[in-house]
């Protein structure tokens, strides 16, 4: 005979199926969403997570929870694996825990040399020869350029890409060199045209009626990629050294970008129409508060303390940071999804585990495929610890690294 528990979690369970399956007409399911815009998803693959049964608060306790390894990545930098059960199923934890009271360790910004080129975790890791461990970082264009979508600033590079405002909720150090989780906006202008927006810096495309610049630290040049397919009302200037060298109505493709090439769309190529070859104009961009490095995720998970996302249905792999600013440390996770052994998790729930393992502010980074964590093991090689869902490392826009060097 079945217990009251047992038999209510059997009816929660059941309740659930239509929208798990995607039955038509739930009333339940979440409004359909614009796959192009990116804010609508939950990962940068677009793929629909599988639906998590809706619990009661007393149901939503983990009933197992097994240790399956923990080891000493570097000084300062802990790594954790362990396994859960609950009500809606098995999820696998990945936990990096980083002292930022130890000397010789330093978050970085990673990514494999230019803004728009992808490459797995490991090929980006392996460009710094003190890297221990990392994750992968911001949600990306994965279809297109490659890009990612937010802020990117690495600590020797400066700031290599990020819109004016849309995708700026960032893990940043600030120039006092303390992290913080916050909204982090690029700030272009060109100096002797102090009332024209810019409203992105290398990034995947240029918003409709905005100017976008890209440098040679974009890559080759897109064409009208940038402009996502947009040949009419377009319009280029090219400036180098100070001045404009080149206005043009056709986009460049797959050439170098010697200087900062300003792209506009409609009333922004209307804007540019003004410059003139030979004219002085300056360009340059920084992030607000000069901060030493950036990286971009899509929502605050957690903002002192309080929940600040609402989504517990959708499962997903996922990855996140967090500051625990009691013990002084950063926390890295990553939870396996899409398989077997792990279920994935909620937004709500990956905001609850990041409050119970300290986080008093945390960020969502890419997750589904994306979602990776390396780490030096015991034998000192860099290695994939987690099962990304894809079935092996993903190229991805940029990432996370953890530096370590003794001090002298």
């Amino acid at each position: 005979m079945r217990t009251f528990p047992t038999l209510l979690l059997a009816c929660v369970l059941a309740a659930a199926t239509p929208a798990a399956t995607g039955t038509a007409g739930d009333p339940d399911r979440p409004a359909a969403r614009d796959d192009r815009d990116p804010r609508g998803q939950q990962t940068s693959d677009g793929v629909r997570g599988e639906i998590a049964a809706p619990l009661p608060e007393w149901m939503r306790k983990p009933v197992r929870r097994e240790v399956r390894n923990k080891w000493q990545v570097s000084p300062g930098v802990k790594a954790a694996i362990w396994d859960e059960r609950d009500a809606r199923g098995p999820v696998r934890y990945y936990l990096l825990t980083a002292d930022l009271r130890r000397d010789g360790l330093q978050v970085d910004y990673a990514n494999d040399g230019a803004v728009r080129r992808t490459a797995p975790l490991g090929q980006m890791l392996a460009r710094s020869k003190q890297a221990v461990a990392g994750v992968n970082g911001d949600f990306f264009d994965i279809g297109d350029t490659g890009a990612p979508l937010g802020v990117g600033r690495d600590r020797q590079r400066g700031p290599l890409n990020g819109p004016r405002a849309g995708w700026n909720n960032a893990f940043f150090y600030d120039r006092h060199g303390h992290p913080q989780i916050d909204v982090l906006p690029m700030m272009p202008a060109v100096r002797e045209h102090p009332k024209l927006v810019i409203t992105n810096v290398n990034s995947p495309s240029v918003r409709p009626g905005g100017i976008g610049a890209y440098n040679r630290q974009w890559g080759l040049s897109s064409g009208y990629r940038i402009t996502d397919g947009q040949s009419r009302d377009v319009r280029m200037v090219l400036i180098r050294e100070g001045k404009v060298v080149q206005t043009s109505r056709r986009l460049p493709s797959q050439t170098p970008i010697n200087g900062v090439m300003l792209v506009g769309r409609g009333a922004g190529a209307k804007a540019l129409a003004k410059f003139r070859v030979g004219q002085a104009a300056h360009v340059r961009w920084r992030l607000e508060g000069t901060p030493r490095m950036a990286i971009t995720g899509n929502k605050f998970l957690v903002q002192d303390g309080v929940i600040k996302v609402v989504d517990d249905r959708e499962m997903h792999p996922r990855t996140a940071i967090g500051i625990d600013r009691d013990s002084k440390t950063l926390l890295f996770l990553v939870v396996d999804g899409r398989q077997r052994f792990s279920r994935g998790y909620t937004m709500v729930e990956l905001a609850e585990k990041m409050i119970e393992l300290g986080a008093d502010e945390a960020l969502n980074l890419d997750g589904g495929g994306s979602s990776t964590m390396m780490a030096k093991g015991r034998g000192g090689l860099l290695k994939v610890i987690n099962s990304p869902s894809d079935g092996s490392q993903r190229s991805i826009a940029n990432g996370i690294e953890i530096n370590y060097r003794k001090p002298r």
